[in-house]
């Protein structure tokens, strides 16, 4: 059994991993306006918020089965408090950061019509500290880390985070995707 939570645990977090850089980019590519691969505003949008409640559910299902592993020794407060981990506690710190931050924006992300939408994009801003939070967390914390397997998820992860990151700050950003109209003045 205990071999089975740790496989979970592993898999839940490489998966969970893998979705939240398809949130990441594909949040970062809604913002431009363009429809992507042929889904459109709307199709990107439900596809963005279907990856970031799937990548919750499995970061659920990591930490659960880690904490139910006796080997991986998480305690209740490693949830919550950062840093205080005996086994790689810089790591593990960074897993209850990312953590914390998840909670935090799925919250405000579900509670989005009543908290506003001001208050939505500021805390939705998170997401660009949660991801790297995360990503530092893997490879610090992650057990397969050192496996060329994992080197290529992680590369590929981090390259389309970046790819879409440096897509956004480029300076041509600003009017990509967007049809200027011009105005009816009333007379």
């Amino acid at each position: 059994m205990n071999e089975a939570l740790w496989a979970l645990g592993r898999g839940t977090g490489i998966v969970a991993l893998i979705m939240f850089t398809i949130t990441l980019v594909l949040g970062i590519t809604t913002r431009s306006g363009r429809p992507v691969a042929g889904l459109g505003r709307t199709g990107v949008a439900d596809v963005h918020r279907v990856a970031a409640l799937t990548g919750t559910g499995l970061v659920l299902a990591h930490v659960g089965s880690l904490y139910l592993d006796p080997y991986a020794q998480l305690r209740l407060v490693d949830f919550f408090v950062p840093f205080l981990g005996g086994y790689r506690p810089l790591w593990l710190g960074l897993g209850t950061v990312a953590l914390d931050l998840l909670v935090v924006v799925t919250l405000v992300s579900l509670l989005r019509h009543r908290v506003g939408p001001r208050l939505f994009k500021t805390v939705h801003l998170a997401t660009y500290a949660l991801w790297p939070v995360a990503f530092l967390h893997a490879l610090g914390n992650g057990t397969d880390a050192g496996s060329s397997w994992f080197t290529g998820i992680a590369l590929a992860c981090l390259a389309a985070v970046a790819a879409a990151v440096g897509w956004r700050l480029a300076p041509s950003y600003e009017g990509r995707g967007h049809v200027r109209t011009p105005r009816r003045v009333a007379r």
